[in-house]
């Protein structure tokens, strides 16, 4: 039993794991200090970068599930918004699967990680700006459809390139891009 437990912690990796817990107690702490989405936005899809690259790709689509949530929870977005945050969760998988697609197959590391930045925000806007009519009929107030549509549109955008460059200096720095 003892010999099973000293394997057990072997194959263990310590810092990826270090660097998991440190950067998702990030992302589900932050919602509930911040409750602007140009600040908590361009962090959070920067979270979700450095993620992928340091821990690796499930750990990032996990970690994509989580700050949705949180924003919920922690007030970013109102109770009655509670049926968009499926179609977030799913805009930070298509932004962390672009962004690891692209930089995989791409024979220079930067044009691929820009192309995965670009083209992942690019298709995590265009699936929350087509989901919004859907997500409108979901929604019983109609005067929130306004409000839904304009944070779910070109801001979905502008905060994924943002943290994308945020993400590009912080994994420039550990050297690690």
């Amino acid at each position: 039993m003892l010999y099973s437990k000293i394997q057990l912690l072997e194959k263990i990796q310590f810092k990826p794991m270090a660097n998991f817990l440190t950067l998702s107690s990030v992302a589900v702490f932050l919602p509930f200090v911040i409750h602007i989405q140009w600040i908590t936005g361009p962090i959070v899809n920067m979270i979700l970068i450095v993620t992928l690259f340091l821990v690796g790709l499930r750990s990032a689509l996990v970690l994509c599930l989580i700050p949705s949530l949180m924003a919920l929870s922690g007030g970013l977005l109102p109770a009655v918004l509670a049926p968009v945050v499926p179609f977030i969760m799913i805009s930070n998988v298509i932004l962390v699967l672009s962004i690891d697609w692209f930089y995989n197959n791409s024979k220079s590391q930067f044009n691929g990680y820009l192309g995965g930045v670009i083209i992942g925000a690019s298709l995590k806007f265009i699936f929350l700006f087509l989901s919004i009519d859907f997500i409108s009929r979901l929604l019983i107030n109609q005067g929130l459809v306004a409000k839904v549509a304009q944070m779910m549109s070109w801001p979905q955008f502008a905060t994924a390139i943002t943290g994308g460059l945020l993400a590009w200096m912080i994994l420039k720095w550990l050297k690690r891009v």
